[in-house]
C-alpha cells in the first residue's frame, strides 16, 4: 500500500458513513486542501468525500514550498495509478470530480470502469485531442521551455501564476490566491502532454469506449489559458462517442482557477447538481 495515513483515514471515514462516495483528484501545482470547500458542501448534501494527494504531496502549502523536491519526478502515470488505489479501498463505487491534469486523470479513472460518474473540470489533454492553443502552450512554457525541469519540480511566480490560473479575476484576488494556493509541481506531466500525440508508449492515454465509464460531463471555463475551450471541446468529441451520457458545460467569464477562487460555488453546485442526477 502506498496510501498515506491521512488518505487511509479519509477512506476509513467514507466507507464508515455508507454514503456514496465523491473522490477529488487535484492538478499540477495545486494540494488535496484546495478542494476543501467542494468537499463540505458534497458532505452537506449527503456524499462522503475523500480526496487523495499525488505521491508525496505535503500536508500543507508552507510544507510543500519549503520541502519543493518531493513533487519532482511525479508522472501522470504515477498518480492515475495511486487514485485507483485509493478507490479499490472504497466498499463502493465513487463519482469523480477532478480539475487540470485531475481532469484528465478522472477521464482515465472513468476509463477503467472505475466511476459511478465523471466531472472532468478544465481538464489536460489526452492522446488524441489535437487542439494546442497558443495559451496553452503560454502557461506550459515555463516548465517545457527548459528540457532540464523534466525531472525538476517547478514552482510558478506570480506572474505566470496570474496568466495561467488567474487571469479571469481582480489583481487583489489573484494576489491572495496565489499566496494560499500553488505549490511547486512536477516537471513530467507537461511534458507528457506536449509529446503526447507522437509518443505511441505515452501514459495520456484515456479509454473513451468503455461501455462501464458512466455519465460524464465536461465543464471549462470561458477564458481559460492552460486548457481552452478548444481541448474541452476536442475531448467532449471524443469521449461523446461512449454509449454513456456525455454532456459539455461553459461557464462564462472563468479562468483556470475556477474551482477555487470566490466563485467555485457556482461550479461546484453545476457539479453537484450532474452527479446527483445520475443517481
Amino acid at each position: 500500500m502506498s496510501l498515506s495515513a491521512r488518505e487511509t483515514q479519509d477512506i476509513s471515514r467514507a466507507n464508515a458513513t455508507g454514503l456514496p462516495p465523491v473522490v477529488f483528484v487535484h492538478g499540477l501545482w495545486m494540494l488535496p486542501s484546495s478542494w476543501q470547500p467542494w468537499r463540505t458542501l458534497f458532505e452537506e448534501n449527503g456524499y462522503a468525500t475523500i480526496a487523495p494527494g499525488w505521491p508525496d504531496d505535503p500536508a500543507t502549502v508552507d510544507e510543500a514550498r519549503a520541502h519543493p523536491q518531493v513533487f519532482a519526478g511525479k508522472s501522470v502515470g504515477q498518480v492515475t495509478r495511486h487514485m485507483a488505489e485509493a478507490i479499490a479501498a472504497l466498499q463502493n463505487k465513487p463519482a469523480i470530480i477532478g480539475h487540470s491534469f485531475g481532469g484528465l486523470i478522472t477521464q482515465q479513472l472513468a476509463g477503467q470502469g472505475l466511476a459511478t460518474a465523471s466531472v472532468p473540470i478544465d481538464a489536460g489533454p489526452f492522446r488524441g485531442v489535437l487542439p494546442l492553443p497558443l495559451s496553452a502552450l503560454r502557461s506550459a512554457s515555463p516548465v517545457i521551455g527548459n528540457p532540464a525541469n523534466y525531472r525538476r519540480s517547478v514552482m510558478l511566480t506570480y506572474e505566470q501564476f496570474r496568466y495561467s490560473f488567474a487571469n479571469a479575476v481582480s489583481e487583489n484576488e489573484a494576489k491572495r490566491l496565489y499566496d494560499a494556493y500553488p505549490v511547486p509541481g512536477s516537471g513530467i506531466p507537461l511534458f507528457q502532454a506536449a509529446t503526447a500525440n507522437i509518443n505511441p508508449f505515452t501514459e495520456l492515454k484515456v479509454d473513451t469506449k468503455n461501455p462501464h465509464r458512466g455519465p460524464m460531463l465536461f465543464i471549462t471555463g470561458e477564458k481559460d489559458h492552460i486548457a481552452p475551450h478548444a481541448i474541452a471541446a476536442a475531448s467532449y468529441r471524443r469521449q461523446k462517442r461512449n454509449p454513456a451520457a456525455t454532456q459539455l458545460q461553459e461557464i462564462p467569464g472563468r479562468g483556470h482557477s475556477l474551482v477555487f477562487d470566490s466563485g467555485w460555488q457556482d461550479v461546484a453546485e453545476a457539479a453537484l447538481t450532474f452527479i446527483k442526477s445520475t443517481r
